[in-house]
């Protein structure tokens, strides 16, 4: 390997080591040590970011546009090196991570020219009426302002696009929040280099040096003294159920509770209606599987169940395990989230009224496809089944009639993304479904599979609990930024005090 990690953590502007130390778990190649994350430098992280925020969250919008491509630039000039490391310590393939690496930087520059335009602001102004009666009017504006240092907890299944310098990262610092990002220990390589290309820029544009801190993995109390840090005002978070449901606990349950913006993952079910079943199943089935095994199946986007009904059922299974034996065995992230697909696989495997269509094996770090099916009864008598299992894995859930489909659609918890496969004559059983998943998910998908999310103004992902644990919030295209930022209103406040963005309206 050309790049040797020198496995410390970015502190203030001051790349530091600790005395305890973890290896690294690469799927292939060498192996490094890091140092391990502790609460002192939680401390010194928390109060430079709070420092960097009196300059940096009241810089120009320009100031912080200018940041944020020049971190872009800063990660494209060792794009090289990211994927090498990348590579070695995911077993994610080389397009795979240039692809995400291009998405990072793009929505790194997307945020720039967002705060550019000033839409984020969402300003507004009632002018005085001082005539009015009885009572006269005052000047009111309003506009929305950042909120204060911001931790990030990086994702285990995108090393760029959801980790250090990530969507979280990104939003946050368009709204003028300095970040302190828990590194996840599945990258550290990765993640150093792109701390790198922030310190770099940070360097070039004289930012104070607490803009921007990386701590790399550790124990666990580095992650609760992250969040119960007084000086962190908001938590991003993309990782398991359980994972972040303890540290939503840990934020709301602070002396100052603060919002924790925790995407969780789903399910994402899959509604493929009679009249689209009948028309181009066996299309469907092989675009199911295609979405369902993409990535190794490690997306929380996945689209882990199809409901259809049962005397269409045969066709579409068959078409599936066709489709889905021909996937060879793929690399998982890590040995954690092998063993959680065997685990799951297993836990599927012995619901009641459970049929296997295609088994497979899951040896260490190298998963197959699987895939079940089970009538709605079955699976609507067990709780477990409606369980995302992270990994290449497909449930076919059959209905007897349209008002089975619908109670399926009504028993689902919160999601991601539902998707319905419709033609013409659908319409009125999708019109009957719509008003339910729209309940259920922060995304509606028509005819396609959610593994795709494009980075643009109008995505949402998102979704209500357990999908997140803000359904007023997507960490996924522009409208994330108004996660970080809170209204002021300003009465009556003389001009020359006005900030700058509030006096052109």
């Amino acid at each position: 390997m050309t790049y040797e990690p020198h496995g410390k953590h970015l502190i203030a502007g001051e790349w530091r080591a600790a005395q305890i130390k973890f290896r690294s778990e690469p799927a292939h190649g060498d192996a490094f040590d890091f140092s391990v994350g502790t609460v002192e430098l939680v401390n010194t992280a928390a109060e430079s970011a709070e420092e960097a925020f009196w300059s940096y969250g009241y810089s120009s919008r320009e100031t912080r546009a200018a940041f944020l491509d020049t971190i872009a630039d800063e990660i494209e000039v060792r794009g090289a090196k990211i994927t090498e490391i990348g590579a070695s310590e995911t077993g994610l393939p080389a397009a795979r991570l240039e692809g995400e690496r291009g998405r990072t930087t793009g929505q790194l520059r997307l945020f720039a020219s967002h705060i550019r335009k000033g839409e984020h602001l969402d300003r507004r102004h009632d002018e005085a009426l001082p005539n009015r009666t009885p009572l006269p009017r005052p000047d009111i504006r309003l506009m929305q302002r950042p909120i204060g240092p911001v931790a990030v907890f990086g994702a285990s299944n995108f090393p760029l696009a959801f980790s250090t310098m990530g969507g979280d990262t990104a939003s946050a610092l368009a709204a003028g929040c300095p970040v302190i990002v828990k590194g996840h220990s599945a990258h550290p390589g990765t993640s150093e280099i792109v701390a790198e290309a922030a310190d770099a820029a940070i360097r070039r544009l004289g930012l104070h040096p607490g803009v921007f801190s990386l701590i790399q993995g550790g124990r666990r109390d580095v992650g609760t003294a992250l969040v119960t840090h007084p000086l962190v005002k908001a938590v991003g978070f993309t990782g398991s159920l359980a994972g972040g449901r303890a540290l939503f606990d840990l934020c709301v349950s602070r002396p100052e509770p603060i919002p924790f913006f925790g995407e969780l993952g789903s399910v994402n079910p899959m509604f493929i209606l009679p009249e689209a079943l009948k028309a181009r199943g066996a299309e469907i089935a092989k675009g199911w599987a295609s979405s369902l095994t993409i990535g190794a199946g490690q997306f929380c986007t996945n689209p882990g169940i199809a409901i259809i009904l049962s005397d269409q059922v045969d066709t579409f299974a068959e078409a599936t395990r066709s489709a889905l034996s021909g996937v060879g065995p793929q690399v998982m992230l890590n040995d954690g989230m092998a063993k959680a697909y065997r685990e799951g696989s297993m836990r599927i495997a012995a619901g009641a009224g459970v049929r296997a269509v295609l088994t497979t094996t899951c040896d260490q770090r190298d998963a197959t496809p699987f895939l079940f099916r089970v009538s709605a009864e079955d699976w609507l008598s067990n709780h477990l089944l409606s369980e995302e299992v992270f990994g290449p894995l497909g449930l076919i859930v059959t209905v007897e009639t349209i008002e089975e489909m619908i109670a399926v659609a009504k028993s689902f918890n919160g999601q991601l993304t539902a998707t319905l496969h419709l033609d013409a004559g659908d319409t009125q059983v999708a019109r009957s479904l719509l008003a339910i998943l729209e309940r259920k998910a922060g995304r509606v998908l028509a005819n396609g599979y959610p593994t795709g999310v494009e980075v643009c103004d109008a995505m949402v992902h998102g979704g209500p609990y357990p999908a997140s644990t803000n359904f007023g919030a997507t960490s996924v295209g522009t409208l994330s930024i108004r996660r970080f930022l809170r209204p002021v209103c300003y009465q009556n406040l003389p001009e020359e005090l006005q900030p700058d963005d509030l006096k052109s309206i």
